[in-house]
């Protein structure tokens, strides 16, 4: 089995169960998961995971997210982007640069956004969008987002281009009609496109014709990152041989059990100094000797130890010796 993550390109007009259906074409494995919807509409980055490192797509999911959408100001539609039924049209003319700049901004921290009828939410079991289509409104509840920061790149009203960076659930469709509404013009989405999802960049982005030809030429190994490559903002742990047991079987462990390492950007220092500088609820990336990656551990201050969170080492991996390198 095939095991790794895609940093996949989504193009424009593909679904993401389009792009995993493609991809089980391409690499012949039926083990294949996205981490997050794009609208059809929508394009950029849209991780993969395949085999074993399906599990982490649900981590992957709960990523922050950054976008670049185009806003239009003065035209609401039934799916709040370009896509839907125009509802509303009216002449931004009254609205001033500064005024849609101030506004914009106005969005920076948390606030409760309704989730739109166009979207693949559940309530009571059927999806949103499906009743949607068949002309239904049903009542939903707003939920809290956060919005990180929106960056303007380009005002040319009646368009506003910017960046915004935002929590994980945060739809960038109802951002813009809601800047809109708050505008008193009415809003919608012109053009989207996710330039990061976690660690995964746009830039380092590959489009599913580029993945069939290495496919081809038998270079995929190239391409897939390591399941551990979702956790590469928390600093690592190594088990010392005795002790690596306690991680294979998902048991807490202390200080005493990790290897010595220098201390350094990514690395801990077993000593006890080193030990009470670790703040509680720190996250870390566990491995053994072998540099194979057992699993994401949480420390406990008062206890001085480091309970699982989730873990991620195959028994397979032991009995072969196979090892998945820290990324």
């Amino acid at each position: 089995m095939i095991n790794g993550i895609l940093n996949i390109y989504k193009e424009k007009g593909w679904t993401s169960h389009d792009v995993v259906a493609r991809l089980r074409g391409i690499v012949g494995q039926k083990k294949i998961g996205h981490t997050g919807t794009l609208d059809p509409e929508a394009e950029g980055v849209l991780p993969v995971c395949l085999g074993r490192a399906t599990k982490v797509c649900g981590t992957l999911t709960d990523k922050d997210k950054t976008y670049e959408t185009v806003l239009l100001l003065g035209k609401t539609t039934d799916t709040q982007d370009m896509t839907g039924k125009v509802l509303t049209e009216r002449p931004p003319d009254d609205v001033t640069e500064a005024e849609a700049v101030d506004c914009i901004r106005s969005f920076i921290g948390e606030y409760d956004q309704l989730p739109p009828m166009y979207s693949a939410l559940k309530v009571k079991g059927r999806k949103l969008c499906e009743l949607a289509r068949e002309g239904k409104t049903v009542e939903r509840r707003s939920r809290k987002v956060f919005i990180y920061d929106i960056r303007i790149i380009e005002i040319s009203l009646p368009r506003i281009r910017m960046e915004v960076k935002c929590s994980k659930g945060t739809y960038i469709r109802t951002l813009c009609h809601d800047i809109g509404e708050k505008l008193g013009v009415g809003g919608c989405m012109e053009a989207l496109l996710r330039n990061r999802a976690g660690s995964f960049c746009v830039k380092d982005s590959l489009r599913l014709a580029e993945v069939e030809d290495c496919v081809n030429r038998g270079n995929l190994s190239q391409l897939l990152l390591p399941l551990d490559s979702v956790f590469s903002d928390l600093r690592y742990l190594i088990l010392k041989d005795d002790s690596v047991s306690l991680g294979y079987n998902g048991n807490p462990f202390y200080w005493k059990h990790v290897i010595r390492l220098p201390i350094g950007t990514d690395t801990i220092d077993s000593s006890s100094d080193a030990g009470t500088e670790r703040g509680n609820g720190e996250r870390f990336r566990v491995y053994d000797g072998a540099r194979r990656f057992i699993g994401v551990y949480q420390y406990e201050a008062e206890r001085g130890r480091f309970r699982p969170e989730k873990m991620f080492l195959d028994p397979d991996e032991l009995r072969t010796g196979r090892t998945e390198k820290k990324g």
